[in-house]
């Protein structure tokens, strides 16, 4: 039996900046895009340091979720990109916020750049 893909979209998280969707909910998971630090009500990325990025990354990503009837403590996979690895302690610090144990696997990767500027990104799989 072929499961079917449902889109999942908010306006409480940013519009997609390109082809692809805020979430994607197939079967009892969730797969979310990853979410800059944009503001939903102007677009743009949020002032601070990566922090602040972080923080909005996550509210984001944690509406989109809450949108597929489900919250981030029921993530099994995220990955983090980082535009500077040494924004990992401040950004770990803010990732602890919206976690608990026990807590989702997780990568993290420092890459060249990412869209519009931001130093962070934060993508996941989530149990619905």
């Amino acid at each position: 039996m072929e499961m079917k893909r449902e889109c999942v979209t908010t306006p409480q998280a940013p519009a997609a900046v390109g082809p692809y969707s805020q979430g994607i909910k197939l079967g009892d998971l969730l797969f979310i895009s990853g979410q800059l630090p944009l503001d939903p009500a102007t677009g743009k990325i949020v002032d601070g340091d990566a922090s602040a990025q972080a923080r909005q990354s996550l509210t984001n990503l944690r509406a989109i979720a809450k949108e597929a009837g489900a919250a981030l403590t029921d993530a099994v996979k995220t990955t983090v990109f980082v535009t500077d690895i040494k924004d990992f302690p401040a950004v770990n610090q803010v990732y602890a916020e919206f976690f608990a144990e026990p807590f989702p696997t997780r990568s993290t990767v420092q890459v060249a750049a990412l869209p519009l500027g931001a130093a962070v990104e934060v993508e996941a799989i989530i149990k619905v």
